[in-house]
């Protein structure tokens, strides 16, 4: 693909994330940087965050579940063309410097490389810019933070302001250690240098490894200078390690949609009871209940009301629509001709069900307990208990009965129900498709229909009633 500039330095932008550890601590099979936060792999955050700096490559580096890892995430990213994407191997396992020792035959002299986790998923962009902006091609720039208790953490060791070395926790000593200023293990730097510093590193202390931080020592005796950019929402530089810490991080991600969506207008009636797995944008006096979920690509338009509980995944919600509790909508792709539509005014549920394929006009009502899938409402239809509409085209202003259904499957093939406007479906009926009910069409109570209906007529197949007087119930012996 053509370079790309970085935004903030004339040298081009390359992206490595580390991504090679175990995770034992999460006691899953499933490899560290695959598990979900928001909806998202966790080392997709870390990509995500790299195409919003107009990263000209991103190299991952994998180790653990390695195979695994790759398949995840490369064929999504590498149908955007977004920046070019590597995967290296890291195998064994020797430290930080080690793993983006690996990394080194795929960089460029001429760029700027910025080091990322890829269990740090939270790093916003504008805060990578500032850190990108203070190496300018000239430094190297560390992220930093100051923590009340940075046990486990690179102290930053400083004379004056200048930065002199990362000391890891082991090897430091009791006044180093006292030091709350820590590197967060992020860091921007020119590669021509980052190369060079590499190719010095030693394992030579108490973890026997090979320190990625070791790398500040060398630029302070070359003289080049490391300077700190500091920053204080640590919920940007945590790091998952925990099923625990992937949940209270879980918390502070969806806290922080909250607050953007009350700041655009949106009334939340609980922020802290809201999960966002995908993208939500709304309109202006959207009303959202507590518990509610959305998945993929939602939108809500003006005046929309979601209520209690309900899961919403790539659905398109009209102005004025009313999603009464206990809904479940999960449409297909964003895009594509399965995404689920609700016409403005529609009202839906409670303890509704639309399916891939659902298309609701203005105004329409689906009720308790209905399912909807790949069928076409238009303005008015109602449906409104305990019913089943799938491949079907309903018109204006149809009543459709309690009880009924399509049978749109034969057993091989799935075939399409029409129902014309003006059709009135009494309850408990079945309409076999292929099959049509003419428009302004009445089909009776418990009918099983076979054939096309005719329009403005009564249909009614079911059989005779028959009662038996004086019958009895056979007795047991």
């Amino acid at each position: 693909m053509a370079e790309t500039q970085s935004l903030f330095t004339d040298a081009p932008l390359d992206v490595v994330i580390m991504a090679a550890g175990k995770g034992t601590r999460m006691k899953s099979k499933l490899p560290k940087v695959l598990h979900l936060l928001a909806g998202r792999a966790l080392v997709q955050h870390v990509i995500d965050t790299a195409a919003v700096l107009s990263a000209r490559q991103v190299t991952v580096i994998i180790g653990h579940g390695a195979t695994e890892v790759e398949a995840a995430i490369a064929g999504n990213i590498r149908a955007t063309g977004q920046f070019d994407l590597n995967f290296v191997r890291q195998e064994p396992q020797l430290g930080t410097g080690h793993a983006v020792q690996q990394a080194v035959p795929v960089l460029r002299d001429d760029g700027i490389v910025v080091v990322l986790s890829g269990d740090v998923p939270l790093t916003q962009a504008d805060t990578l810019t500032q850190l990108i902006s203070a190496c300018a091609g000239t430094h190297l720039a560390l992220l930093t933070i100051d923590f009340a208790n940075p046990t486990g953490y690179g102290r930053i060791v400083r004379a004056g302001d200048a930065v002199q070395a990362i000391v890891e926790q082991k090897d430091a000593t009791p006044a180093q250690l006292k030091i709350t200023e820590v590197y967060s293990g992020i860091m921007a730097v020119p590669a021509k240098q980052l190369k060079t510093w590499l190719a010095r590193l030693d394992n030579k202390n108490a973890q026997g490894e090979f320190y990625l931080t070791d790398i500040v020592k060398f630029a302070v005796a070359d003289g080049f200078p490391v300077v700190a950019h500091k920053i204080h929402d640590a919920a940007q530089v945590a790091g998952i390690n925990s099923p625990l810490q992937l949940a209270n991080l879980e918390r502070a991600y969806q806290k922080r949609v909250a607050l953007q969506l009350m700041e655009q207008g949106v009334r939340l009636a609980d922020p802290a009871r809201l999960d966002v797995r995908g993208t939500l944008t709304c309109e202006q006096d959207v009303s959202i209940d507590v518990n509610c979920v959305f998945e993929g690509q939602v939108s809500l338009g003006e005046g929309a009301t979601i209520g209690a509980n309900c899961v919403i995944k790539n659905a398109s919600i009209g102005a004025g629509a009313v999603i009464h509790p206990f809904t479940h909508i999960e449409g297909g792709e964003p895009g594509s001709k399965n995404a689920v539509e609700v016409g403005a005014g529609a009202l839906i549920g409670p303890f509704a069900r639309l399916r891939p394929g659902a298309k609701l006009g203005a105004e329409v009502h689906i009720g308790n307990f209905v399912e909807v899938k790949n069928s076409t409402l238009a303005k008015g239809a109602k449906a409104n208990h305990l019913a089943y509409l799938g491949d079907a085209t309903v018109g204006e202003r149809v009543n459709y009965g309690a009880g009924s259904i399509t049978a749109n499957y034969d057993g091989a093939n799935k075939h399409r129900t029409v129902i014309e406007a003006d059709a009135h479906i009494g309850s408990n009926c079945v309409l076999v498709a292929p099959v049509t009910i003419g428009a302004g069409g009445t089909v009776g109570g418990g009918s099983t229909v076979t054939k096309d209906a005719p329009p403005l007529a009564l249909t009614v197949a079911r059989g005779r009633q028959v009662s038996i007087a004086n019958w009895k119930r056979p007795a047991k012996k």
